[in-house]
């Protein structure tokens, strides 16, 4: 059985477990949900690298924003103590017609260079799973797989217009092949 990396884009994932949840955010075990997305195609996961932005802080955290950075720190360190790769970029608040926003921010950068690195770090490894939907990364993976890494991605996408699971044609022509994920998927996974 081939070796693989797998690449987890947390926000597209927790998305994604938001809309298979209605709303509710489902519980997975993301190190349980790579093995078994790899042994799904028969690939043996070898290492996770997981992308993510802690919870915003103002400088004088409040409680409700204490509370979440508690809950991500023991996300985190459950992930790290599991031997997950743990990439954080951060959190940006932004203030738009009175209403706050948040973006993530670096955290693609962070992505895109363990992607870039995969042949100098992972040399033995010629095909990496990456779960994601965003066609920044397109560029990088045209190159991987010029450089013979079968590139798979795993995504989920509907046809409506506008929606937040709309996906380009970029993206899926770029990657060697996709698998739409599924809510079973997840539940196959799910934490007790």
């Amino acid at each position: 059985m081939d070796r693989t990396i797998v690449f987890i884009d947390d926000g597209f994932l927790s998305k994604l477990s938001k809309h298979f949840g209605e709303g509710e955010y489902l519980k997975f075990h993301r190190k349980k949900f790579a093995e078994k997305i790899s042994e799904k195609i028969n690939l043996k996961c070898e290492k996770i690298f997981l992308y993510t932005a802690a919870p915003f802080q103002s400088s004088s955290p409040n409680k409700k924003e204490i509370k979440r950075k508690e809950g991500y720190d023991k996300f985190k360190h459950s992930l790290v103590k599991e031997g997950i790769e743990f990439r954080e970029g951060r959190c940006q608040r932004l203030k738009i017609d009175s209403k706050f926003e948040y973006k993530q921010k670096a955290v693609d950068i962070l992505l895109a260079r363990d992607l870039m690195n995969i042949h100098f770090s992972f040399p033995e490894i010629n095909k990496i799973i990456l779960v994601s939907s965003d066609t920044d990364f397109v560029p990088i993976i045209d190159d991987l797989v010029k450089k013979g890494i079968e590139v798979i991605l795993l995504t989920y996408f509907d046809k409506k217009r506008g929606s937040p699971f709309s996906l380009s044609n970029h993206l899926f022509k770029a990657c060697s092949r996709y698998i739409k994920l599924t809510k079973k998927d997840f539940e196959e996974v799910c934490d007790e």
